[in-house]
């Protein structure tokens, strides 16, 4: 059995706002997290995640539902009697402490030995890089500097779990990829229970165990990253989860001896009913229209039966990307090899029916992924 430490059931956080209408901004929210487990919560801005963030804290109210972490109900109590620690993105350093009079607080009511709290303010700090600004105050320093004296502080204590809101954001990227490794062998090694905050994608595929995609307040799907690009939920999970994104199109269906995908006013994507497993065609049902989606690294560039004219053509070293005409909507490609081709050329392509991805035009709920339903 799973040994889950914080359970999320049915959350909403409802912003009242006088003269104005009220804010649902995280709506009937389910989670469960296990021992150990580093969690990304993924979205763009206003999504709702550095509100359950602030809720799980106890910063911010629960409208509705429950909060259980460490086999206790916390929703009801004030953040010092949560056990969690938190990072905040704000940084929230006390002016009159040093920074190591900051991170050393955290330890306060830990009781150990001054020599214990001394030498594990010394191992925080030498992992965020700070050390060599432990005895300077916060106003002081700069931005990234007190972003990474906040981390410190958070990581120094011991608790239920760790609370990260955009914990690398003001952080030069050299920096950031060096304390991204550094972040999560330490919370692996110490099995510290996390969820973090970010927009970053590459942030939270370098960090996470799993990934909770949010929009609108909702969870989109929370999975691991495999899953979320091989198997995404739905229409906006495909489209957001990706560099570069999904390469989407509305489509008509066809059915009898062959099943083929008309891409409005564009290229008909033809394949024999024995190509199409039952489980998948049993998907589509009586459905005339479908959303096809196919990811960039999988149109195949040079052979195939379809034309696509050239847009742009640019080698990023190790990669080219291409995007092309398709039906007068941009179709991107993407190649480990460099491509000879200008704008203005037509090249040929082909998608094979196994990288295809079929969505419900209604709800955007995912129908299938290439071979298997969804």
């Amino acid at each position: 059995m799973s040994d889950i430490v914080l359970s999320i059931d049915n959350v909403d956080k409802i912003y009242q706002r006088r003269g104005k209408s009220p804010v649902h901004a995280v709506k009937s929210l389910d989670m469960a997290v296990e021992k150990g487990e580093i969690v990304a919560l993924l979205g763009s801005s206003g999504c709702g995640k550095t509100s359950t963030l602030r809720m799980i804290a106890g910063f911010e109210d629960v409208s509705n539902g429950a909060i259980h972490l460490a086999g206790r109900r916390i929703e009801h109590l004030p953040p010092a009697k949560r056990n969690v620690a938190m990072a905040f993105e704000g940084y929230s350093l006390y002016p009159p402490l040093t920074v190591r009079d900051n991170i050393a607080f955290a330890l306060k009511s830990s009781n150990l030995h001054s020599a214990e709290v001394v030498r594990a303010v010394a191992d925080v700090a030498a992992l965020v890089e700070i050390d060599a600004i432990l005895d300077r105050y916060p106003s002081s320093i700069s931005g990234g500097q007190q972003q990474r004296a906040s981390l410190a502080r958070a990581l120094v204590r011991r608790a239920d779990l760790y609370l990260l809101d955009e914990p690398m954001g003001q952080l030069e990227p050299q920096l950031r990829a060096v304390l991204r490794g550094r972040l999560k062998s330490l919370l692996a090694d110490r099995r510290m229970t996390s969820i973090f905050v970010t927009h970053d994608q590459t942030e939270a595929n370098a960090l996470a165990d799993r990934i909770a995609v949010m929009e609108g307040g909702v969870l989109q799907q929370f999975a691991n990253q495999k899953e979320l690009k091989e198997r995404p939920a739905n229409l906006f999970v495909a489209t957001f989860i990706g560099e570069p994104p999904m390469n989407v199109f509305d489509a008509d269906v066809a059915s009898a001896d062959h099943v083929c995908f008309t891409i409005a006013n564009g290229p008909k994507l033809d394949f024999a009913a024995s190509e199409i497993p039952e489980a998948v065609r049993n998907a589509i049902g009586g459905r005339k229209q479908v959303v096809v989606g196919v990811r960039p690294h999988s149109v195949k560039i040079g052979g195939g039966r379809h034309e696509a004219r050239v847009v742009s053509n640019q080698w990023l070293g190790d990669q080219s990307h291409l995007a092309m005409d398709v039906a007068g909507k941009l179709m991107v490609a993407v190649s480990h090899a460099p491509v000879p081709a200008k704008a203005g050329e037509t090249l040929r392509y082909q998608i094979n029916l196994s990288s295809l991805h079929l969505f419900d035009v209604a709800s955007g709920a995912a129908l299938s992924h290439g071979l298997e339903a969804a």
